[in-house]
């Protein structure tokens, strides 16, 4: 059924063969379908493999998902893809009862090919949208035009573009379903050019207008500024949605954000437009309910894409269960939390921010600190009323790159790299996008005032979604693997050890984080010793470095205050 919250991992379909590189996580090599395996979870309806595969049947023309509730077509008259997007490329057309396009889409390659997955992250940031083209994709990844179309047709079965033009169809569908959004907005937030081009797409792959595809019992309403979007954004079940909830309530800023009554809620701005989003589980399957409330469509789908990757809704959680599990440390952390994720941060900025104003304090602390700040430089949000939990955005870097952050009463050094930080963001919109790869998104944010390998492997971990970033220096996790006498390891030594988590060392983290905060009580500096390593309280609002503030090494001495 879906929404099973069966554990069992599924067995191989994908024929993926790893193998471990000399350096840094496993490569793929993608192998042909298991056909018979994939028609028995056909044939059962096995929500396990849902996300994982597709089945195009050629006698209908349309491919479905592995739990579609429609008779099971005959074994010859199946085909079984990897993604929806080689699906719809081979010619079938969506299923109207199973609905693609509610699928979880897993991660599965992430840690198979790097490339693929910031190619896929870049897309779902609009990088073959309007007149981008895939040579500018290639470019921003590093490599040549061939070499991703051919990345693409191996892992994905489907070309760059391909996968663009599905995701848009796919967006586009599910707004039809779930929303009363009128036809030509539709088309603008799912990123059709033109409402031309949007018709005659859905006419090409359903043979029918899209009107037609709209249940019969919906109606065209006009979003305005207070009418809320609805959408429900499937995962891979388990969720460990109480500690996503307890790790955003412990660092919620007041104004910006509010937990409460089980969601989670926060402002927004995306093209000089404001708005809210909430975010709560689904009452009846495994996917989270999102609420928008944003004057412009087009910010739709840069909104769900934001949601998705704060929430780790991608995460292949039982690929990633089953290889943390084999290390006999991890083996009960990762079974007393099924589900656990690597809660996001909304923005690559304010996360940076935050991390900075969070080196060596509490996270009530960090919390107090970084609510000081937005309440002097932030921007009201619009439409507020007196009262409203949420009045407030936080600062864009252009706001702080000259305010007099050391006002707010921290030490000047820390002032000086938040502000040095937000004249390099608003120098360089995409500083915090997708990088090339983990090496190069470290030793970018490394590069940084204020910024030191311990940070940038943070805001790597949290803002960038890096799988396998990994704060080999932090105390938590040190302490999380000392032995019975209380010895911890070097972090060379842990460093050695993470090799075999590779390339889930960020969830690894993740598990060797939550088990430190329950286990370990709020530690206090000794008397007659300045309080430079709070970090061992697991509450810090990122888990501070074994020495203090490694951070400002990269700073002048001067700009340090030493």
């Amino acid at each position: 059924m879906v929404g099973s919250e069966n554990r069992e991992t599924p067995p191989a379909v994908t024929g993926m063969v790893t193998r471990m590189t000399e350096h840094g996580p496993p490569a793929a090599e993608p192998a042909p379908l298991d056909a018979a395996a994939c028609y028995r979870a056909l044939q059962t309806r096995d929500a396990r493999f849902d996300g994982r595969l597709f089945v195009g049947v050629r006698t209908t023309g349309i491919y479905c998902r592995p739990i579609c509730p429609a008779r099971t077509p005959r074994a010859e008259n199946c085909t079984f893809f990897a993604s929806a997007a080689a699906a719809q490329g081979a010619g079938f057309r969506p299923c109207l009862r199973c609905r693609p396009e509610t699928s979880p889409e897993l991660a599965t390659w992430r840690g198979t090919s790097n490339t693929v997955a910031r190619a896929l992250a870049l897309i779902a940031e609009g990088g073959l949208d309007g007149e981008a083209r895939v040579e500018r994709l290639a470019e921003r990844l590093g490599i040549g035009e061939r070499q991703l179309r051919r990345l693409f047709r191996s892992h994905l079965g489907a070309t760059p573009v391909a996968v663009a033009q599905t995701r848009r169809v796919l967006f586009a569908k599910q707004l039809l379903h779930e929303t009363r959004m009128p036809m030509v907005q539709v088309a603008h937030a799912a990123g059709f050019g033109s409402v031309r081009r949007f018709n005659e797409t859905f006419r090409a792959l359903y043979a029918r207008p899209p009107r037609a595809l709209r249940r019969s019992s919906a109606r065209d309403v006009e979003p305005t500024a207070g009418t809320a979007i609805v959408l429900d954004l499937a995962y891979e079940p388990p969720y460990d949605w109480d500690a996503m909830l307890a790790f955003l309530a412990a660092r919620a800023l007041a104004g910006v954000e509010e937990v409460s009554h089980g969601a989670y809620r926060r402002t927004l701005q995306h093209g000089g437009e404001h708005g809210t989003v909430e975010v709560a589980r689904a009452p009846s399957r495994a996917a989270l309910r999102v609420t928008i409330r944003f004057p412009q469509v087009a910010g739709l789908w840069p909104i769900v894409s934001r949601v998705r990757r704060v929430f780790d809704l991608g995460a292949d959680v039982a690929t990633i269960e089953r290889h943390l599990a084999r290390d006999r440390l991890l083996a009960p952390l990762v079974a007393s939390r099924p589900g656990l994720r690597v809660p996001g941060g909304w923005d690559g900025f304010e996360m940076a921010v935050r991390a900075v104003l969070g080196q060596q304090v509490t996270v009530g602390a960090a919390r107090a600190l970084a609510a000081k700040l937005v309440a002097r430089f932030g921007e009201p949000l619009a439409g507020t009323a007196p009262g409203d939990a949420l009045q407030t955005l936080f600062p864009s870097p252009e706001r702080l790159a000259t305010a007099d952050v050391a006002s707010l009463g921290m030490p000047r050094a820390r002032a000086a790299a938040v502000v040095a930080l937000a004249r390099a963001a608003a120098a360089d919109p995409r500083l915090f996008g997708t990088a090339q790869s983990l090496d190069d998104a470290i030793a970018r944010l490394a590069a940084l005032p204020g910024i030191g390998e311990w940070t940038a492997q943070y805001v790597a971990l949290r803002a960038l979604r890096e799988p396998d970033a990994f704060p080999c220096g932090d105390v938590g996790l040190l302490r999380a693997l000392a032995d019975d006498r209380g010895r911890r390891p070097t972090p060379r030594a842990l460093l050695a050890r993470a090799e075999a988590w590779r390339p889930w060392r960020a969830y690894a983290a993740q598990h060797l984080w939550t088990a430190d905060a329950q286990a370990t009580p709020r530690l206090h500096a000794p008397p007659g010793r300045p309080m430079l390593e709070v970090d061992d309280d697991p509450r810090c609002e990122a888990p501070t470095p074994l020495r203090p503030p490694a951070d400002a090494d990269r700073r002048p001495r001067a700009a340090a205050g030493r």
